[in-house]
């Protein structure tokens, strides 16, 4: 651990209880099992360092650090005590002004590398990829440094209405999976490691009884040391636990390693598994190797925020090791049975077969299942009856067809896409894609089209090393491969028109769903579908289904006050419904009154890993930051909305207030559209959602912070 502290500078960590690393913990300490880091012993500190992290680097508003300690019932002395436990918290901190009051609530400085959970991904992500190229001895050194960070269960030892269920849900997923990966490079790298793996594994088939892979890895691991009978029962045991509560039979994975156990065992065979699978060896001494990950992200992506990276979890294993037989069984004979009944002919001997001459390139793609990538179908989808019907109309029309969702942060557009693909994937005979380019992910870099393109051919079973390396190249394959195929293909979340253009395929049997903020209007032959928030009725409808049953649930209609102040946007709602479902004596009139009776909504618009603000927020940062003076006009102009309290805004009005002429102010105006942060429902009238306008309001009081900072520090100068 001390040396995986010195590598990356760990500061922080919330893999297991948060913790404060130490710095320069002495080698000695380290290598005498000393940890090098500093456990926290407050409660109510413990729980203001978790919130801070979990949005490390952005400003926590005072009220959700309120809830983080407090729960829903604040003291009345809540607003003091929360500045005594971040004055004791800075006390512990390397350096005081790491956690700065930024209004409206305070900022915790995380450099890159210094929080367990930066450092984590990127091991998993490093892994990934050289799990998919098989090195092994590459995972085995990845998974080995990141399962060395983990020191117990995420955020444990904080209050469970804390949140970040779906944060410590990824990580412990994330950790399963790297186990997996340690295990297949154990399995392939052979020697005699056999033997300490079987009661690693069976502690883990018996923790996960329903995961397959652990189950594979112990079968093969027990049989590779002699022990046939024992492997044949934890195949029995696992068919039968898989029939009996689940009806289902065991997967491809685990028949195959079923019939590697039941193959003849030889000293040859044993010995042949230490060569690795990337080894040029005969095909009968192969030691089974897993597939390659359906949706690789690139090793060389940046460390996320931790509520942002989703793990997708591998194929498993789906090449058994073949034992040589005397001779070919016919075609009808299962494998298990497949030694002759009578010994083959001594004079016939088969002659040699020649090498393989190299695959052509229709050939790069590897056989693979049909892919079936869609994520689950939104629970509690309601309305867009009229888009739904013209979606539908679209999409059944044949050829190929590209459709754009577009709309602001939180209006539902990823929830329409797989609604309706979901509802039409039987039309596409070939299966589905589906990608997430992270284009206004918070914490999350849009991924590049070279990245999107890899993964989508390593989706569709093309080696890594058969990859172009010229995106145009790569571009050119995903076509051909797609070209014969009925596939349908959902990229979410896509940022610009350029990080989408060379993924589309051209195909007449496929379709793509594109989501994005923007209407991307220069991807030519799409057909567009801009959305706007939900009906009252529709929103009513929602919050009733969403929020389960409870005091007050079965009135809520579309004329109750939490319709008009989540601004009937689904993000808002949700976050709403998921409030009442978790607190069963909040009745709905109670939380409408929170929204009310506060400047702004947003606050209460957050719950676990669901907040208006992030989304909103994800636009102005990346305006903000860009080098680009249309694009930092725009976010000024988004605070200068703030300081008014107007219906429309004009190119004139925000001219003088953003101190430029009338043509920037338009190009700023028109960028804030592209990115729906405003909408121009008539020429040259700009109008900001609710909830937008409530945000702009919260930056407009951080400069008028800045502001106040700026002034009193230049009269102390002056004194």
């Amino acid at each position: 651990m001390g040396g995986v502290m010195r590598r990356y500078g760990l500061r922080f960590g919330l893999l297991g209880p948060p913790v404060l690393y130490t710095a320069d913990a002495p080698e000695a300490e380290c290598e005498a099992g000393v940890p090098p880091y500093d456990t926290v012993r407050s409660p109510k500190v413990r729980a203001l360092l978790a919130s801070l992290l979990l949005d490390a680097g952005r400003i926590v508003p005072v009220e959700s650090l309120k809830e983080a300690l407090w729960g829903g019932a604040p003291p009345a002395s809540a607003q003091a005590s929360l500045h005594n436990h971040v004055t004791r918290l800075r006390r512990l901190l390397d350096d005081p002004e790491r956690l700065r009051a930024v209004p409206p609530g305070y900022r915790l400085r995380v450099e890159h590398g210094e929080l367990d959970v930066h450092v984590f991904e990127r091991h998993v992500a490093v892994a990934r990829g050289a799990h998919a190229a098989r090195n092994w001895e590459r995972v085995a050194r990845e998974c080995a440094a990141a399962l060395a960070l983990w020191r117990g269960a995420p955020l444990s030892g904080l209050p469970a209405d804390l949140g970040g269920y779906a944060f410590v849900r990824r990580l412990r997923e994330a950790r399963l999976l790297l186990l997996e990966w340690h295990y297949d490079a154990e399995l392939a790298l052979g020697g005699t490691r056999f033997e300490w793996l079987v009661p690693e594994l069976t502690a883990l088939a018996a923790e996960h009884p329903l995961r397959e892979a652990y189950h594979r890895q112990l079968m093969l691991a027990l049989h590779r040391t002699g022990r046939q009978a024992e492997a044949l029962a934890v195949h029995r045991d696992l068919r039968a636990r898989l029939v009996e509560e689940l009806g289902i039979e065991p997967g491809p994975a685990i028949r195959d390693a079923h019939v590697e156990v039941l193959a003849p065992t030889t000293e040859d065979r044993l010995t042949s598994t230490s060569v690795p699978a990337s080894a040029s060896v005969p095909a009968s001494a192969a030691v089974p190797a897993p597939a390659p990950i359906p949706t690789p992200a690139p090793a060389s992506a940046p460390a996320s925020a931790p509520a942002s990276v989703p793990i997708p979890t591998p194929a498993p294993a789906s090449t058994p090791t073949a034992a040589p037989a005397p001779a070919p069984a016919p075609a009808s004979t299962p494998a298990s049975a497949s030694i002759p009944t009578s010994p083959p002919t001594p004079a016939a001997e088969p002659e040699p077969v020649p090498a393989p001459a190299p695959a052509p390139e229709s050939d790069l793609a590897r056989p693979r299942a049909r892919p079936a990538q869609l994520p689950p179908p939104p629970a509690h989808f309601t309305g867009r009856v009229e888009t739904l019907r013209h979606f539908h109309r679209t999409l059944a029309a044949g050829g190929s067809q590209i459709v754009v969702v577009s709309g602001m942060a939180g209006v539902g557009k990823s929830a329409l896409a797989l609604h309706v693909a979901h509802a039409l994937k039987e039309r596409f005979s070939s299966g589905q894609l589906y990608l997430h380019l992270h284009g206004a992910t918070p914490g999350m870099t849009p991924l590049t089209a070279p990245q999107a393109l890899t993964a989508l051919l390593r989706d569709l079973g093309t080696e890594p090393g058969n990859i172009p390396e010229h995106p145009d190249a790569a571009s050119a394959l995903l076509r051909t491969l797609l070209a014969p195929t009925r596939t349908l293909v959902v990229l979410d979340d896509v940022a610009t028109a350029s990080q989408v253009r060379p993924l589309l395929p051209a195909g007449h049997g496929c379709a793509v769903i594109v989501t994005s903020r923007s209407p991307l209007t220069t991807l030519d032959g799409a057909h567009r579908f801009p959305l706007g928030p939900l009906s009252g009725e529709d929103s009513a409808a929602l919050l009733r289904a969403a929020s389960g049953p409870g005091e007050g649930r079965a009135g809520l209609d579309a004329a109750h006050p939490l319709v008009g102040l989540t601004g009937r946007l689904p993000l808002a709602l949700r976050v709403v419904a998921a409030r009442l479902a978790a607190r069963s004596a909040l009745t709905p009139d109670g939380l409408a009154g929170q929204l009310a009776d506060t400047e702004s909504r947003l606050p209460h618009l957050e719950y676990d890993d669901l907040s208006v603000r992030r989304s909103l927020a994800v636009a102005h940062d990346a305006l903000a930051a860009s080098g680009r003076q249309a694009d930092r006009d725009a976010a000024l102009a988004l605070r200068r909305i703030g300081t008014l309290d107007l219906p429309t805004y004009g190119v004139p009005l925000l001219a003088r207030l953003t101190g430029t002429d009338e043509p920037r102010a338009e190009a700023a105006l028109n960028r804030l559209v592209d990115v729906a942060l405003l909408e121009e429902h008539a020429y040259g009238h700009y109008t900001p959602h609710d909830l937008v306008r409530d945000y702009a309001r919260e930056l407009a009081k951080v400069d008028r912070a800045k502001a106040d900072g700026t002034n009193a520090e230049g009269r102390r100068g002056e004194g």
